[in-house]
């Protein structure tokens, strides 16, 4: 199996050099880039696990990019930014941002929240890339959900992430704190309300009744349950 490959978006040399060392030594293999326009062309021609993506770049908006990765792109999207306020987190949180680190960092906190994208909400008994549920097709190799007419609905990687959560573990409680622990990602208030937007967006998609959602049901309290009939191929 080849070793992961993690592409680095930083205006700045000295964190470019030692995010490459540390990844490398870690046993990644690391592509690094100092603006958007360059990073954006290499996506075209491999799409690499994780992005790690600076918010200060010079050449276009950081938060724009994130978006448009989590939306068109199958890599995890992790933000490395000086930005150390919680509502830039939340906003990154948001737009699809897998996670979020701040700059100063540990180089070895990276590494680990890196493992910690790859290792993903996978319970070890799926393999699988396709589940049925209620009508609904989700399809996590091309990360779109198709209706019962066949139409397509694409999803971020983040909302798949929680998706394929709910489907591999469908009639069961899944807690705030077991969210955590499987997705990763820094605790608080913005992990909360990333995941808050996270289900919501996924309600949305799938057609259901805020007031009284049918598949995603929230125990005021406790957490989560999915109530779908779910079937892997």
């Amino acid at each position: 199996m080849s070793q992961p490959l993690v592409t680095i978006l930083d205006d700045e040399p000295e964190i470019r050099r030692i995010l490459t060392d540390s990844l490398e030594e870690a046993g990644f293999r690391t592509q690094s880039f100092s603006r958007a326009r360059e990073f954006e062309a290499s996506l075209k021609r491999v799409t690499p696990d994780v992005c790690l993506v600076d918010l200060s770049l010079p050449d276009t908006d950081g938060l724009a990019l994130v978006h448009r990765l989590a939306l068109e792109q199958g890599a995890a999207v992790i933000i490395i930014s000086g930005r150390a306020q919680v509502q830039d987190r939340v906003t990154g949180l948001e737009l699809g941002a897998d996670d979020y680190i701040t700059k100063p960092f540990d180089p070895a906190e990276v590494v680990a929240r890196i493992r910690a994208r790859l290792r993903g909400p996978r319970t070890g008994v799926q393999t699988s890339e396709v589940a049925e549920f209620n009508g609904w097709t989700a399809q996590f190799d091309r990360y779109v959900l198709i209706d019962a007419e066949g139409a397509e609905t694409p999803f971020s990687h983040a909302e798949g992430e929680v998706l394929r959560l709910f489907l591999e573990s469908p009639k069961r409680l899944i807690s705030r704190s077991r969210m955590q622990e499987m997705l990763g990602s820094g605790a608080g208030d913005s992990f909360d309300r990333a995941m808050d937007v996270r289900i919501s967006r996924l309600r949305t998609k799938l057609g259901e009744d805020p007031k009284n959602p049918r598949l995603i049901k929230t125990i005021y309290g406790a957490g989560y349950i999915f109530l779908g009939d779910v079937k892997w191929r």
